[in-house]
């Protein structure tokens, strides 16, 4: 059952991968000689400056949170993590409404200045350079997530033992904390890479041809699948060699430096320069990532929200909490399934069937969404034949034009944040409590039902909250797979901003923003909580 599962989730990929075999030979001379060398070009200085970005205010807001004493850290530390809120699209399109020529700061300058069009010059946010700002203002936060942590759980005494060595504070960071917290950076980078790659409405909106915006024009644009699908195997080879690169890097390195004895953090106290230095950092991230874009969200939704606060805008609402409800329980269900199942039976198969079924949080919306659409519409096709053959009438697109589609591909591509947290949850309860359900007489059933689904509530929340999140932010696989007249926030706003309807897409967008926020917070608090021997203040 968990192998077939498993692969019931694989097949979007397998379905991809299968059209390599076809061939396309003219769209691809077509796209060999036209985009492809942009696509490539594009996606890898994409990849390349976000990572630089989200190193560079990653790690070092991670530290001064975590092993730093200067004011107003303690607010810092959990208000960091806000831009994790906000998708990147939607502070790519609220940026352009700030600073574009009819936006208020290029106005403002003209009118104080006197100024017309040419006569002076003004960064251009439509740009590579700008979809790089965007990106590493909203992704930071999965560094500082992880860095933070892995600083928090290091053992004091490793850090003592290094000063009594000769090392300073500083030195201390980069010879031992650094090169330590160095697998939880890395998985942080590699999340905020796979997310850039995923990307589709900033790169499209700001007209930077990747590899996401060339399947979705392959498939919509020049109507050829297999050509769409071969750029989609392409680019799941990438994410795919960015995995086995991160695992190989520290193949051979081992990390232990934990201890049984936890003690006090003993916080670096910064004053003079050096705590102006650190509140500057962290407030200027902190605005041009959040409060900037939420600002001017909310000022927008305030001057349109009498006109967009009808029927038609409790539909969308409707719309989109039902998706994320309803994919968020699948996803927990299915999560349970397969983290219990591997509980049970600890065996070579079942931890293969689990890390397929998690292999679609990798994997770009625009790819999950292709691979989902040909096989469906494929049986599609056969049960319309099959119902003509036998009754003389076609039942229409049963599953490729209805939510199920959508509700299946939301699965593919986030199950993995629920089964991770479910495994986590899981992993807390002592086999003593299996053991002991099962002397009183319960199924393995009974035992998840009336034992680990109360002991671990917490963590079924979060898998619920954190893919909630993720689906009504989702706009790539809602875009293509979503059924006729069938709109929800995430589309809503990309349909208004396409349209330079920018004001209009404020009420939508902040709608998403603020639902994000709820995880953020349960995350920040489960972080504070995580070290044992607590942190001194």
């Amino acid at each position: 059952m968990l192998l077939g599962m498993a692969l019931l989730t694989a097949l979007p990929i397998l379905a991809v991968f299968a059209y390599i075999f076809i061939p396309s030979a003219a769209v691809w001379q077509h796209l060999v000689a036209t985009v492809l060398t942009d696509y490539l070009l594009n996606t890898f200085y994409l990849s390349l400056g976000v990572g630089l970005g989200v190193l560079l205010l990653g790690v070092p807001l991670a530290w001064l949170c975590s092993m730093c004493e200067f004011p107003g850290r303690t607010w810092f530390e959990w208000s960091l993590l806000l831009p994790l809120a906000m998708p990147a699209y939607i502070i790519a399109y609220t940026y352009t409404g700030m600073l574009d020529f009819a936006g208020p700061i290029q106005t403002s300058l003209r009118s104080l200045t006197g100024w017309s069009y040419g006569d002076y010059w003004f960064p251009n946010i439509r740009s590579l350079a700008g979809a790089i700002l965007m990106l590493a203002l909203v992704l930071f936060p999965y560094v500082y997530l992880l860095a933070r942590a892995a600083f928090l759980e290091q053992s004091i005494c490793v850090l003592e033992v290094s000063r009594t060595l000769g090392c300073n504070q500083w030195q201390s960071f980069f010879r031992v904390a650094l090169p330590l917290a160095r697998p939880a950076i890395i998985t942080g980078l590699a999340l905020a890479l796979m997310e850039t790659l995923a990307d589709f409405g900033t790169v499209q909106y700001f007209g930077v041809t990747t590899f996401t915006t060339g399947i979705f024009r392959t498939w919509y644009g020049l109507g050829d699948h297999a050509a769409a699908s071969q750029l989609a195997a392409l680019l799941m080879s990438f994410v795919f060699i960015l995995l086995l690169l991160e695992r190989a890097s520290r193949r051979c390195a081992r990390y232990y430096h934990s201890s049984s004895k936890y003690a006090q953090i003993k916080r670096i106290r910064l004053a003079g320069w050096q705590a102006t230095g650190a509140i500057l950092f962290c407030s200027v991230t902190l605005l041009l990532g959040f409060l900037v874009p939420v600002t001017q969200l909310a000022s927008w939704s305030l001057a349109n929200w009498q006109t967009q606060f009808d029927s038609s805008f409790l539909t969308l609402i409707q719309h989109s909490l039902g998706l994320a409800i309803a994919a968020a329980i699948f996803a927990l269900l299915i999560a349970l399934i397969l983290g219990y199942g591997k509980r049970l039976h600890p065996e070579p198969l079942a931890i293969v069937a689990t890390r397929l079924a998690s292999m679609g949080y990798a994997i770009p919306g625009t790819v999950i969404a292709i691979g989902v659409l040909i096989p469906f519409a494929w049986l599609d096709t056969q049960l319309n034949q099959l119902s003509q053959t036998l009754f003389h009438t076609k039942v229409g697109l049963i599953l490729s034009g209805s939510l199920f589609i959508l509700l299946f591909a939301y699965n593919v591509r986030f199950l993995a944040v629920s089964l991770q947290t479910v495994e986590a949850g899981l992993g807390k309860i002592k086999p003593t409590i299996d053991n002991a359900g099962r002397s009183l007489g319960l199924s393995p059933s009974a035992v998840l039902w009336k034992l680990h689904m109360p002991l671990m509530q917490g963590s079924l929340l979060t898998a619920v909250l954190l893919v909630f999140v993720d689906v009504l932010k989702e706009l790539p696989a809602t875009l293509i797979l979503r059924p006729f007249n069938f709109n929800t926030l995430a589309v809503r706003t990309y349909e208004l901003a396409s349209d330079e309807r920018l004001a209009e897409a404020g009420l939508p967008a902040l709608m998403i923003v603020a639902t994000g926020i709820i995880p953020v917070v349960l995350l920040s608090r489960s972080i504070s909580r995580s070290r044992a021997g607590g942190s001194s203040v």
